[in-house]
């Protein structure tokens, strides 16, 4: 059972995030995944290094971490054999626990993941032709309350750390088998474009999964800047997108200090439609919010602003807000594309999607005053994955139900 308490759904004020980096556990050693090198080193130290050991082991297990995708310090071939127990006995490199492994028919991934404090939460692999897309989720739960997101029925629990939002990653280079294989003591002066794997499957990450990531910026931001350090998992910013439903006073920030491509839950172009299905826009309208992507970091007709936009039958579908969506968007001169999401239904779901003929038609009208609007096909709505569906199946099965799905596979 978890033992963290709920984290207080803040109404009017943006929520206060838990000040943590490592998830504490009960075998009271610390989870290293995550961390920077700087962080390593300074646990190393308090555990009895001095600083120039400290400084070497926190680079080779920082390696080992990233290039390797190694979960134990006996494999760890350049650090003395006497040292890995002493390692071991302090510290863990350790994954989410999978509670739950789920393939659809369209080739999608869903994973039910569990924190060492027992909390559940999902990420998404999405497999297409030319590339692999890693949904990742950032916190337990969500306080936004988006109407037509599954998540947003769920109770906000906590952030997810560092480690957890990494672990994500880590986990699904495990199941897709992206990490190097061949010799593993590693030269000082070795290039680390040795110890790439070769063709990967997973080559962008959107920050789309369950929680609003500028709500924990700081975790998001020390997660993603593993993920982009060329001696991390080296993945390049332009392949990784974050998604907001318009925190305004974090969006800047996002673009200084993380420099990701910016995505942004709009789904509606008048004040008391978005108040109904994006309860945000209360507090940061639509003005405000799109004030605040002209001024995004980094923004060009190279790297648009994606504006995610879930068609709803009879509600924000007409062609008056599709022309009004290009009339905001040219207004505010912003270099933007637009993500038409046919809506993913779920039990107790208060919309329909729109018809296929409605959604072209918007689309149309967008893609004519020359905005690119393309229609997202829905991938994994048979095992929940799809967008606006991710609510954690811990709330919807017994663990005995999925103890008898496990022994009827």
């Amino acid at each position: 059972m978890s033992d963290t308490a709920l984290m207080p759904i803040p109404g009017t004020v943006d929520p206060v995030p838990v000040a943590r980096d490592i998830t504490p556990r009960a075998d009271g050693r610390a989870d290293l995944l995550g961390l920077p090198k700087a962080r390593i080193r300074e646990l190393l130290s308090e555990a009895g290094l001095d600083d120039r050991q400290a400084k070497l082991r926190a680079k080779q297990i920082f390696h080992w971490i990233y290039h390797r995708g190694t979960t134990g310090f006996e494999a760890m071939t350049d650090i003395a054999k006497t040292m890995r127990p002493w390692l071991a006995e302090r510290f863990v490199i350790d994954r989410p626990e999978v509670v739950e492994a789920q393939h659809s028919t369209d080739g999608t991934r869903k994973w039910l993941l569990r924190t060492s404090d027992g909390h559940d939460y999902e990420m998404v692999f999405i497999p297409d032709a030319d590339r692999g897309t890693l949904c990742v989720s950032s916190q337990v739960g969500c306080t936004l309350n988006c109407r037509f997101c599954h998540t947003g029925t769920m109770r906000l629990v906590r952030n997810l750390t560092p480690g957890e939002i990494v672990g994500q990653v880590m986990l699904a280079r495990d199941a897709l088998g992206e990490w190097p294989k061949g010799a593993m003591d590693v030269a000082d002066d070795a290039s680390e474009s040795e110890y790439r794997a070769d063709g990967r499957l997973l080559t962008n990450i959107v920050m789309m999964g369950m929680g609003e990531p500028l709500y924990n910026f700081d975790n998001v931001k020390g997660a993603l800047a593993i993920v982009m350090d060329g001696e991390g998992l080296a993945l390049s910013k332009r392949r990784i997108t974050l998604s907001t439903s318009g925190v305004v006073p974090m969006m800047e920030r996002c673009g200084e200090e993380i420099g990701v491509n910016l995505a942004v839950s709009l789904h509606a172009v008048t004040k008391d439609l978005r108040d109904e299905i994006v309860p945000l826009n209360r507090k940061y309208g639509i003005e405000e919010l799109l004030t605040a992507c002209a001024a995004y970091p980094g923004a060009s007709n190279a790297r648009r602003i994606t504006f995610e936009y879930v068609m709803l039958k009879g509600k924000n579908d007409s062609d008056e807000d599709a022309r009004e969506l290009v009339r905001l968007i040219k207004q505010f001169k912003l270099p933007a594309k637009v993500n038409l999401i046919p809506f993913n239904p779920w039990p107790g779901a208060p919309y329909e999607c729109s018809t296929p003929e409605r959604v072209r038609a918007f689309s149309d009208i967008v893609f004519e005053a020359g905005i690119s609007a393309p229609v997202r096909t829905p991938r994994g709505r048979d095992i929940d994955a799809a967008c606006g569906q991710l609510k954690t199946a811990a709330e919807k099965k017994s663990r005995a139900e999925r103890d008898r799905e496990a022994s009827a596979a």
